[in-house]
């Protein structure tokens, strides 16, 4: 029945693992609202989620706003069963040399919007005595990241955040979940300006969107507090954590520099 649906609220959610969730969820019959900054391409991924045959609302919101991110709780009338905060970005380059107000920005959506969507949800959440909670982490948050100092800061906020409200609610019925991917082949890289790193330059070393959403649903399903995806990035933080920050951060400096750097590097220039 229509009304027996279950809702998922997903920011982020026409590009990238956000989408890929989305599919998950639509195939799962759970009408969906997304949330992104660009009407054409929520008009786009609607048409294609609905032909599950699920309802999909949208919604345009520049998350890295505030108000528009406190609008966006008041907007949204719907029970909604899951919140997946995906939305996110970052920045490439040496924190010293870049743009502060782009900085500020990243900041505002990865940390403050999720903030605002999680405490206005998880109240309503806790009087109902169910829900599931899904924030976008990333091996990032583990891992001190030259090169992208501000990001992986902010992703060690979001999972710090989610292990410690999970612990506050964990006889509410609501569940937390962090997903943890490591470099995922998706926009994120040139939204980043980081198509020149070494990183984003070895294709083979990205995984795919849609695995890395698959591990995330299930991990959410099944309530777990949070889930690394890949094998491979599972065993960097274990590595990580055997070695102190110092040397985890001259390797991040190593693996994410420029390409050209490198090379000048090697030839002795």
């Amino acid at each position: 029945m229509e009304n027996q649906r279950k809702t998922a609220l997903i920011t982020g959610g026409t590009s990238g693992i956000g989408k890929e969730l989305a599919k998950l969820f639509a195939k799962d019959n759970y009408n969906l609202i997304i949330v992104a900054r660009e009407q054409d391409e929520l008009d786009s991924t609607k048409s294609e989620l609905e032909a599950s045959g699920i309802q999909v609302q949208t919604i345009v919101k520049d998350l890295s706003d505030m108000e528009q991110a406190k609008a966006l709780c008041n907007e949204i009338t719907t029970p909604v069963d899951v919140l997946v905060n995906d939305a996110g970005q970052g920045v490439y380059g040496l924190f010293k040399d870049n743009e502060l107000e782009r900085e500020l920005g990243i900041i505002h959506l990865n940390i403050c919007a999720t903030v605002i969507l999680t405490k206005h949800f998880v109240k309503q959440m806790a009087e109902r005595g169910e829900g599931k909670i899904l924030n976008l982490g990333s091996v990032a948050g583990k891992l001190p990241g030259p090169w992208q100092a501000v990001y992986h800061a902010t992703k060690a906020f979001v999972l710090s955040f989610t292990t410690a409200i999970r612990e506050e609610l964990k006889d509410s019925g609501v569940t937390f979940t962090a997903l943890m991917p490591g470099a995922t082949d998706t926009d994120f890289f040139n939204k980043a300006g980081m198509l020149d790193s070494k990183i984003a330059q070895d294709k083979k070393a990205l995984a795919d969107a849609a695995d890395v959403a698959k591990e995330g649903y299930e991990a959410l399903m099944a309530g777990k507090d949070r889930v690394i995806a890949g094998w491979k990035n599972s065993l960097e933080v274990h590595a990580a954590n055997l070695m102190p920050d110092s040397a985890v951060a001259h390797t991040m400096y190593e693996q994410q520099q420029p390409v050209e750097q490198e090379q000048q590097k090697q030839s002795g220039s």
